[in-house]
């Protein structure tokens, strides 16, 4: 007996001592990745960006430690985001020892509008005499459109010293620092309209509260001369999209604000861009969607299926209004629809007043119709066609200033931060998710999240999936 405990208290000695080595050496191995990541690049002589598209397209990535560690165990899972990619083509066309782009388009998860901007930037480095060549075992259509901007096809050539987009993001920009103090902000305001802060497993969001927060601050602080909202959401929920449009009414009080639409603007993304000074969309982006909804689940039929029974004690009429348990009575029924059209006149006369429209002609074009950016300029919902870069140029133009910085918010975590923040658990479960679901895991996060959503909803009904 006493041997067998003896055995016992060495083996989860053991395994305590070696839990506690491995979370050092990770530890250890993290930070010293972030270190090196965080080390500026030196350009050699005849190099080229190497852009190897393979994994999912965000607006913009956060520090992701669990990220890291899963790309050293070789998942093979990548996020990009859309302003390092574009920040780096434009660092590729000022570095005069980068030769080209060699562009590997295997794989990417994002819509038309993004593939657009970036297309775009890519011909714009090409007018710097610089070469682009793509190269892909199969073409999506996307990437097809996407690497048409390339001006031949090759295999990789490895005498050449190649860059990845890790590599870019680091090396160092040849523009000289603003002394002015100055500043440009782009907000990015991407994903789904919420009240509240939504499941860990969608990894971008619009919160009400913290954007109305954010916009408040970018609205005192005297040094930014502009701002620059940048959109890319499907809409959400009806009174966070108020509340934003209210605080985005006020910042232009105090400075120019222009909207940058990305892949989608629609419905509360556009309820949130209707007020600002000018409004820029790409051609395919998707906007308009100007209606709201009600929707509230009934879960009655399982309940009598499986044999659930309730009871209730209530003081008033309505006071379980919205009781999934059992559907709604004609009372309930008309108490909602006066909500809903209460609710979409509001939103009719912000977009009238924000287009200088009259009511009628923004009935005519809302009901929750969708438009692409092309159209949309045509019936006076936007102003000019083009991507972010267009849309900085507009907002220094209207703030009437000549030195300024750009600089993005919110403000990104840092290393220590993010894995603070960073809830292994439900990681795990995304990463799980996105694995088995591919391009689909962003249509399982809608309808699980769907119990967190607002009753009333002005958002895009459906989800595109454009071939």
């Amino acid at each position: 007996m006493k041997d067998f405990l003896k055995f016992t208290l060495a083996t989860v000695t053991g395994i305590i001592l070696s839990s506690i080595v491995l979370f050092i050496i990770s530890m250890v191995t993290l930070f010293g990745i972030m270190s090196a990541s965080d080390t500026e690049t030196i350009v050699k002589k005849n190099s080229v960006m190497m852009l190897d598209l393979n994994g999912t397209l965000v607006e913009r990535t956060q520090e992701d430690p669990l990220g890291i560690l899963s790309q050293l165990l070789g998942d093979g899972s990548n996020t990009y985001g859309l302003d390092d990619i574009l920040s780096s083509i434009q660092k590729a066309k000022e570095n005069e020892n980068i030769k080209g782009i060699y562009l590997q388009a295997n794989s990417l998860g994002t819509s038309y509008a993004s593939l657009q901007e970036i297309r775009n930037a890519l011909l714009d480095f090409k007018e710097s005499g610089k070469f682009v060549i793509a190269y892909a075992d199969s073409y999506t259509q996307g990437l097809y459109y996407l690497s048409s901007a390339a001006d031949k096809e090759i295999n990789e050539d490895d005498n050449l010293p190649i860059l990845g987009l890790g590599d870019m993001m680091n090396v160092r920009k040849n523009v000289p620092k603003d002394k002015s103090g100055n500043i440009v902000a782009v907000y990015y305001a991407s994903g789904e309209i919420t009240d509240y802060p939504s499941s860990a497993t969608s990894e971008d969001g619009i919160v009400g509260s913290k954007v109305i927060r954010d916009l408040r601050k970018l609205k005192d602080n005297d040094d930014v001369k502009a701002v620059v909202l940048r959109v890319n959401s499907p809409g959400g929920s009806a009174f966070a999209s108020e509340q934003i449009w209210h605080a985005v009414k006020e910042l232009k009080t105090k400075k120019p604000v222009i909207v940058s639409m990305g892949d989608y603007a629609a419905s509360g993304g556009y309820y949130i861009s209707c007020v600002a000074d000018t409004i820029v969309a790409e051609p395919t982006t998707l906007t308009g969607s100007i209606g709201i909804f009600g929707m509230i689940p009934n879960v009655k039929g399982l309940t009598d299926k499986i044999g659930l029974s309730y009871d209730v004690v209530k003081t008033n009429k309505y006071a379980d209004f919205g009781n999934i348990m059992r559907p709604f009575n004609e009372d309930e029924k008309s108490l909602l629809q006066m909500m809903i059209t209460e609710g979409y006149d509001t939103f009719v006369t912000r977009c009238a007043e924000g287009r200088h429209m009259t009511k009628e002609a923004i009935e005519k074009i809302a009901e929750g119709r969708v438009w692409t950016g092309e159209t949309a300029k045509e019936l006076g919902l936007v102003d000019e066609l083009g991507g972010i870069d267009k849309a900085l140029d507009i907002a220094v133009a209207k703030a009437g200033i000549e030195g300024y910085t750009v600089v993005s918010y919110p403000e990104k975590q840092d290393f220590l931060s993010s894995l603070l923040d960073t809830k292994p658990t439900n990681y795990v479960e995304s990463q799980l998710l996105k694995s088995k679901l591919g391009e689909y895991y962003q249509q399982f996060g809608l309808l699980k999240n769907l119990q967190e959503q607002s009753m009333i909803q002005a958002r895009i009904p459906f989800e595109l999936n454009i071939k």
